[in-house]
């Protein structure tokens, strides 16, 4: 099992999260892959605003479940790096501001090894008053 260099699916998403001219890179890997915005201060918002664009962009097949729920613990670590490992928001006064990517792929030389699925979020996490923010930033990754 060898992952290969120009494969990493992780940092493609997280540059391409940080940079949107990354796009081509992900595009010559003949990869799928969406990107969006999403604000809240309830996580279950950012996990369907997320679900809903990689449904919508036919990134996962939204009506196999093993796609879903691949996404889902992607979004679900992701979230994690972003909260710091407490995915709470709104019940602690925080609120988030994000920039999120949907990389799905085959990272593995071995075709055996399937497809994978990165999700990668940056922006602002703080208290809901403008301006008491800090960046952060997350990385899930999962196998479909």
């Amino acid at each position: 099992m060898s992952l290969a260099e120009q494969k990493r699916i992780g940092k493609i998403a997280m540059l391409y999260v940080l940079d949107e001219g990354r796009q081509e890179s992900v595009e010559e890997l003949g990869w799928i892959h969406c990107s969006g915005k999403v604000g809240s201060m309830e996580s279950n918002k950012i996990v369907a605003a997320i679900e809903t664009a990689a449904k919508k962009n036919e990134v996962i097949n939204g009506s196999v479940y093993r796609e879903t729920h691949a996404l889902y613990h992607a979004i679900m670590e992701a979230l994690h790096g972003v909260t710091r490992g407490q995915v709470q928001l709104g019940t602690v006064l925080r609120t988030v501001g994000l920039r999120f990517t949907v990389v799905r792929g085959q990272p593995y030389e071995q075709p055996e090894e399937g497809e994978w699925i990165a999700v990668a979020l940056y922006g602002t996490i703080g208290a809901p008053v403008k301006g008491l923010e800090h960046e952060a930033i997350g990385l899930g990754i999962n196998h479909i």
